[in-house]
């Protein structure tokens, strides 16, 4: 199977199962006019984070990683009246971005972006008080992201959901040997995961996918109730 027909099956996917979003679309081609990344998730991606949002029925949400904001819109759409979504971003320049993006899709209101390193951020909502979140995306600086879901895990309550996105790498997830940061720190997440976290019960699975961005993967995660 090629890169080809992996992009043809996701076209064929948006083409049948999401409506035409021109707000989204906006959304994608303002993140690139500004320069940013082009590493926002797909569209069928970013429809699967909002349905299990709205599954789950989540009213907070938590996002680690804001990039232009495409997937925090996705999943603001799916929280009930009165529902919150907190979004962490690094870059101001990105963030400058997606707030820009946010309130031109109506949900000023709604999202609020925090910028500043993560761990920092996540460290200040625990002092805060702020949570239990129902749902958090862990979407960030991939080497980072053991310390990410130790401080999710702090924010969250029994049933609480987090999605931990780009953790197979290109395969490199079963590489010991491998040299990519990413990859080590997608392997030392998953070690984690297997010895537990103290004082939290957690219930997880990873999933191999192929798509538009290639050969990646994510790991779903059930906080124990």
């Amino acid at each position: 199977m090629s890169q080809e027909r992996w992009d043809a099956v996701d076209d064929y996917i948006v083409e049948q199962l999401l409506d035409d979003d021109p707000g989204l679309a906006a959304t994608l081609a303002a993140s690139a006019a500004a320069g940013l990344p082009a590493i926002a998730l797909t569209p069928a991606q970013a429809k699967l984070l909002h349905l299990l949002a709205r599954i789950h029925g989540a009213s907070s949400i938590l996002e680690i990683g804001t990039l232009g904001g495409y997937s925090s819109i996705w999943l603001a759409r799916a929280l009930p009246d009165g529902g919150r979504l907190i979004t962490l971003e690094l870059d101001p320049r990105y963030a400058q971005v997606a707030a820009a993006n946010i309130e031109q899709a109506g949900l000023a209101g709604v999202v609020e972006i925090r910028v500043g390193r993560a761990l920092d951020s996540l460290q200040a909502l625990r002092e805060e008080g702020a949570g239990p979140f129902d749902l958090i995306f862990i979407d960030a600086d991939k080497q980072t992201t053991p310390e990410y879901f130790q401080l999710a895990l702090a924010l969250s309550r029994p049933g609480s959901v987090i999605v931990t996105d780009n953790v197979v790498r290109g395969g490199a997830l079963a590489d010991a040997a491998t040299a990519d940061a990413g990859a080590q720190g997608m392997r030392r997440f998953h070690e984690l995961l297997a010895r537990g976290v103290d004082g939290h019960q957690v219930s997880a699975t990873t999933i191999q996918t192929v798509g538009s961005k290639g050969y990646d993967g994510f790991t779903l995660a059930l906080v124990g109730v």
